[in-house]
């Protein structure tokens, strides 16, 4: 069973960065593709930005494309999330998920293409 541990989150003025990280234990992390999704308030989960188990592929939603970066490292069983031009948009609980990828380059865009998810970090920009 893949634990996931969300950390990083925190408070930021419009502008600033913050980067969240995911800690995975209990399987092999370098078989996952993994992803970042985001829940605001009154609003559905949606996707932000997703890796393949290699860290070679990413693909990222318009609305954090050029501002958001995702990437891993294996070596640490962890995933990343680097916001950079944060914006009161953006406040959201931030998750991570993960799932056995079957291709080295494969990536998972959608919410039920996940097996597990972390519990969320909470990100608030203030404008």
């Amino acid at each position: 069973q893949v634990q996931l541990v969300e950390s990083g989150g925190g408070l930021v003025q419009a502008g600033g960065s913050l980067r969240v990280s995911c800690a995975a234990s209990g399987g092999t992390f370098s078989t996952y593709a993994m992803g970042w999704f985001r829940q605001a308030p009154g609003k559905e989960r949606e996707f932000v930005a997703a890796i393949s188990r290699s860290g070679g592929t990413t693909y990222y939603a318009d609305s954090v494309k050029g501002r958001f970066t995702i990437s891993r490292d294996n070596a640490k069983n962890t995933v990343y999330l680097q916001m950079n031009s944060l914006k009161p948009e953006d406040t959201a609980v931030y998750y991570c998920a993960s799932r056995r990828a079957f291709s080295s380059g494969y990536m998972y865009l959608k919410y039920d293409e996940y097996d597990y998810w972390g519990q969320g970090t909470q990100v608030t920009v203030s404008s």
